[in-house]
């Protein structure tokens, strides 16, 4: 007979529950209540746009590295006292490629971020039919935990370690260590980009622009390094749910 509980698999002889939901706590009447019903539903189309807009925020970063250099080289020059039509151009030309290259940044940035959260908040409800008891973070932080002050440094991280041990197989955890990489990446440029951008704005002479600079290059180095890193936490955690809901191990119907 099937397991009463997730009717999904085979009960063990001479019970009604299969092996898997009699190790696993039992629901309680205030859990089910409070809970909305979950539905599997593919992560992969999401995912892999996720990826794509993810790898165009690697490329602006680029594009806004070569122009942090062209800048740092022309606002050496202009400290060091050079004049003439040549350094005026190339000036301008610095100017240009800054506004640029923070216009395209934010561009691909803010639409990312909108694919980004449909995709995450599609892994966790997937979470919650793989592993209904195993979140510290109602679903409604898989979206509002970025966009909270404070919680937002550590809250975004603790939903995806969870959605991530959920998606993983039956008895065999996968090791955090590229989350918690891409989470240190994620944060050091957050830190990088409010230093960046104030140094930047202090700056009134050629000099004091050439000492901000090297601040902002330092943020779009790691912003492009955790973009990176981001776009394989994206596969590798749709991958997982793709392959996990492939082999019937879901305890809630399936919506393709």
């Amino acid at each position: 007979m099937l397991c009463s509980r997730c009717h999904q698999f085979a009960a063990v002889p001479g019970g009604t529950l299969c092996s898997q939901c009699a190790a696993a706590p039992a629901p309680t009447a205030r859990s089910a209540a409070v809970v909305p019903e979950a539905f599997l539903r593919s992560p992969v189309g999401l995912g892999r746009a996720t990826a794509v807009l993810l790898g165009l925020v690697a490329v602006t970063d680029l594009f806004a590295i070569g122009a942090d250099v062209f800048m740092y080289n022309v606002s050496g020059d202009l400290a060091d006292g050079a004049v003439g039509d040549a350094v005026s151009r190339r000036a301008d030309r610095a100017d240009a490629l800054y506004a640029a290259a923070g216009m395209a940044q934010t561009a691909a940035m803010l639409t990312c971020m909108v694919v980004f959260l449909c995709w995450f908040y599609r892994v966790r409800v997937n979470a919650d039919v793989f592993e209904p008891n195993g979140h510290q973070k109602k679903r409604g932080w898989a979206i509002g935990g970025w966009f909270t002050p404070i919680v937002n440094l550590w809250f975004p991280r603790r939903i995806t370690l969870d959605i991530w041990d959920a998606s993983s197989r039956w008895g065999a955890p996968r090791s955090h260590g590229l989350v918690n990489t891409w989470w240190a990446l994620w944060i050091i440029s957050l830190l990088a980009e409010r230093a960046g951008f104030s140094a930047y704005r202090r700056a009134h002479t050629a000099q004091e622009l050439r000492s901000a600079v090297p601040q902002v290059l330092l943020a779009d180095v790691t912003d492009m390094a955790a973009a990176l890193l981001a776009i394989l936490v994206v596969l590798r955690l749709t991958r997982m749910q793709h392959e996990k809901g492939l082999q019937g191990a879901v305890l809630q119907p399936v919506v393709v």
